[in-house]
């Protein structure tokens, strides 16, 4: 059993401070830069597909910009739109916390099809290479988690239970380890695996990242305390899983397009 000490600043410089989770979005962004263009070197020619490094490169600042936007709305609307209708100003201040991965994801796409329109790119290869470099920013954002102590497990006798202080003094599943495995190593080799096959036909991961996204969420969700403030809807499932099921739902219908465009 662990007790969680763990900081959620790095540094401080008193006017500013720097912190895991900022870092975890830094990080996620520059590694998953580097490789998406591996990933365009190695797979454009090999699909006949036209999109160059710069292009690629301007993408990066389209995908920031509608990860933040995305994941803040999504925020808002998806888990506290009361509070924020009554104080709207609070929308603006991002650094105090508050975002959704579902509403990044929707953010990601609508930016990503904008982009695609404006240089005349084909939408769903670039959502493929988006899909395949995901996970790593999935991957350090639970880390991140884990480290601010926050959307914590629900209590657990297992020997790797940990307690959070700042939660009580209950010991939990450190679920946030268990996304980072699920949706962030596990989700990265799958979807790797299936797009370096050599009969790969695009638009192929884009949709399995959600199918796959959305079942390893759904696992992940069983071991987590839903947020206080919404707890279960239906009485079974937490918004998390709901959203997660709407998601794999959705990845189906596209990946059956697919298959009878395909025919």
């Amino acid at each position: 059993m662990f007790t969680h000490n763990l900081d959620p600043i790095l540094i401080n410089f008193g006017f500013i401070s720097i912190r895991w989770y900022s870092l975890a979005y830094v990080f996620g962004i520059l590694i998953g830069w580097w490789y998406g263009r591996k990933i365009l070197v190695k797979k454009s020619s090999a699909l006949r597909e036209k999109l160059s490094l710069n292009d690629f490169d301007d993408l990066i600042t389209y995908l920031i910009i509608s990860l933040i936007i995305g994941g803040r709305l999504g925020y808002v609307i998806f888990y506290n739109s009361k509070y924020y209708i009554a104080q709207p100003l609070e929308i603006l201040k991002i650094w105090e916390g508050g975002m959704s991965f579902h509403g990044a994801l929707i953010g990601i796409i609508v930016g990503t099809y904008l982009f695609s329109l404006k240089r005349k790119l084909n939408f769903l290869y670039l959502l493929d290479i988006i899909a395949c470099v995901s996970p790593i920013g999935i991957f350090l954002g639970r880390i991140a988690n884990f480290i601010n102590g926050e959307l914590v497990g629900k209590t657990s006798a297992v020997p790797w239970s940990v307690i959070f202080p700042a939660v009580d003094l209950l010991p939990r599943h450190p679920s946030q380890l268990y996304e980072a495995i699920l949706e962030g190593l596990v989700l990265f080799v799958i979807l790797n695996i299936i797009f370096f096959k050599s009969n790969y036909k695009i638009g192929k991961c884009s949709a399995l990242f959600l199918v796959f996204y959305g079942i390893l969420r759904v696992i992940s969700e069983y071991f987590r305390e839903p947020d206080s403030h919404i707890g279960y809807l239906l009485g079974l499932f937490s918004l998390g899983t709901l959203l997660s099921i709407f998601m794999l739902f959705a990845g189906l219908l596209i990946l059956n397009f697919l298959k009878k465009n395909e025919n």
